[in-house]
């Protein structure tokens, strides 16, 4: 049976109107029955309707979701459709939609967030990329509107977030390239806009350093985080004399291409190259041959993006909350370290 606003009252020793006071953010209410009636609430699993939450809050009881300008990357990579699932899921079961900006007609992204909150057409923001410099966390700031990260703000912000530990995980990759006997690793990376890029770089050079060995820009290249820019920076690093003999790719889509096109050069995975990706998207078991990948839990993070950020309007805190998904290596046959174990 579905859980209403009499059980919350009748658990917290409240009345029903008190309950709705607190839904309400009635400041006449004391701040000890507005955090009891409000752990009854979650103790309790209880949403209020949706309709009658939006009369008494004005609220719209939607989650705004900024797509980034270079949308060719959200409809072509399919890091952006699972996180936005794990969003989706957790916004449905709190009644909750999703308002989805895209860069059209020609406005400029703070444009479009400004746009978003001037109409009230939601009740907070998620940004689905993090860059080095943001305005848009500046505007989110300055103007005090519920919003969380996917990823980290390169710098100290006030902002929530969810994020990988990608220094880690980059490092574990590289790592694990070390001890297969790879010295000379090349780093296929995304935009240096952004600090997934820059934070993963970060790991790779670190976990060179560690084991004794040099960092190489040679070895560097960065592109945008679509197919043909791994084949792009595939063929740059497989162009330079002493190439290397094992790749690291921020991205699986990135891996795609550079597989392709180390295959048009005539070598073979992982007998004359070694590679490994990062997301493990559902066709990274699908190339050929499967791809060993960081799996960095995508669905999660879309999730706890939109937890995060619902507690945020229901549940205002003066403080900003960080929580890190963690990160798993997922060996299949393109590294030559093929677990059979794993598919």
């Amino acid at each position: 049976m579905a859980v209403n606003i009499k059980d919350v009252a009748i658990r917290a020793g409240v009345s029903p109107s008190t309950v709705s006071r607190v839904i309400a953010n009635n400041p006449r209410i004391s701040a000890e029955t507005r955090e009891r009636v409000r752990a009854i609430m979650k103790e309790l699993n209880y949403h209020p309707n949706a309709i009658a939450r939006s009369l008494v809050k004005q609220s719209s009881q939607a989650l705004g979701l900024l797509i980034p300008n270079t949308i060719e990357q959200f409809f072509l990579n399919p890091f952006f459709p699972e996180v936005l699932r794990g969003i989706t899921q957790v916004a449905q079961h709190a009644g909750y939609d999703l308002f989805l900006s895209t860069a059209l007609h020609g406005l400029n992204d703070i444009e479009r967030l400004e746009q978003m909150v001037r109409s009230k057409r939601v009740d907070g923001v998620i940004l689905l990329t993090a860059r080095v410099e943001d305005p848009l966390l500046f505007v989110l700031e300055e103007n005090h509107i519920p919003a969380v990260l996917i990823g980290r703000p390169a710098a100290p912000s006030t902002i929530s977030w969810v994020n990988n530990d990608n220094k880690k995980a980059a490092y574990d990759a590289t790592t694990h390239l070390l001890k297969l006997g790879h010295k000379r690793i090349g780093f296929i990376g995304g935009s240096t806009e952004l600090v997934v890029t820059m934070d993963r770089l970060s790991g790779y050079a670190t976990a060179l350093q560690d084991a004794g060995g040099a960092f190489d820009p040679r070895l560097v290249t960065s592109e945008e985080f679509l197919e043909e820019g791994g084949y792009i920076g595939m063929m740059r690093l497989l162009a330079i004399p002493e190439r290397p003999s094992a790749i690291i790719a921020s991205d699986d889509v990135l891996a795609f291409g550079a597989m392709r096109a180390a295959g048009e050069l005539g070598h073979h995975i992982p007998d004359d190259l070694a590679i490994v990706g990062f997301n493990d998207i559902p066709l990274a078991k699908l190339a050929n041959p499967p791809m060993t990948t960081m799996n960095v839990h995508i669905y999660e993070l879309g999730q706890e993006s939109a937890k995060m950020l619902i507690e945020q309007i229901e549940w205002p805190a003066p403080d900003p909350k960080e929580h890190l998904v963690p990160h798993t290596l997922v060996v299949r046959r393109s590294c030559g370290a093929w677990n059979p174990l794993v598919l």
